[in-house]
């Protein structure tokens, strides 16, 4: 990212329900000072979301919570990586489905990078990518797509949902994405997914 490019994604928008967000690890906003203690930083996020939901965690209920949490943080925000994360869950225990979110310096045709970032044009989709213009609240006119892909490394089909906008203003290019192998679930999650892309925001720090 150029030393240059100070606009960074806002989360102030996004509703604490159904996410738990995961600050980046380098860039313009990071490293936060939560990675300092991520263990601490995760039970203290799961104790909040069993306290939300105003369910009863039982006597391991926090600590699963809060294991899960790290362990999705090492594995989707490893060390050097300055996307935001985005975990949605509807109950505590259950395995979230990783979102992330990205910003860069605009760069090459709107169209044309539009597409590019939301893969509309991949060869390796399993059918025709549906691919549709997306106007968000606060990101504007954007495009949206979804495809099922195959793995090199596994024999289930992935389901991905991608979204991005040029935000001319800031001269920055917006992406958001997720992939899972479990359709149901990403199906079900749809309408957070959209909720989600109108609550994105970028600012200048």
């Amino acid at each position: 990212m150029s030393e240059h490019f100070f606009p960074v994604i806002d989360i102030e928008y996004i509703d604490p329900y159904p996410w738990t967000v995961i600050p980046p690890r380098d860039g313009a906003v990071g490293p936060f000072e939560e990675w300092d203690d991520i263990q601490a930083w995760c039970r203290e996020e799961a104790e909040d979301l069993w306290l939300d939901r105003e369910l009863d965690p039982g006597p391991n209920g926090i600590d699963f919570v809060a294991d899960t949490l790290a362990q999705c943080a090492e594995a989707f925000s490893p060390p050097g990586t300055d996307h935001w994360l985005f975990l949605h869950r509807d109950h505590p225990t259950d395995l979230p489905l990783p979102v992330f979110a990205a910003i860069g310096p605009s760069s090459g045709p709107r169209e044309e990078t539009l597409r590019t970032l939301t893969m509309a044009d991949e060869p390796q989709a399993v059918e025709p990518t549906v691919v549709k213009s997306f106007k968000a609240k606060r990101l504007g006119e954007g495009l949206t797509s979804f495809r099922y892909a195959n793995q090199d490394v596994a024999p289930h089909v992935l389901a991905c949902a991608r979204y991005a906008w040029r935000v001319e203003e800031h001269g920055a290019d917006v992406v958001m994405w997720t992939a899972t192998e479990d359709i149901a679930r990403i199906m079900h999650a749809a309408q957070d997914l959209e909720q989600l892309a109108h609550q994105l925001a970028v600012y200048n720090p």
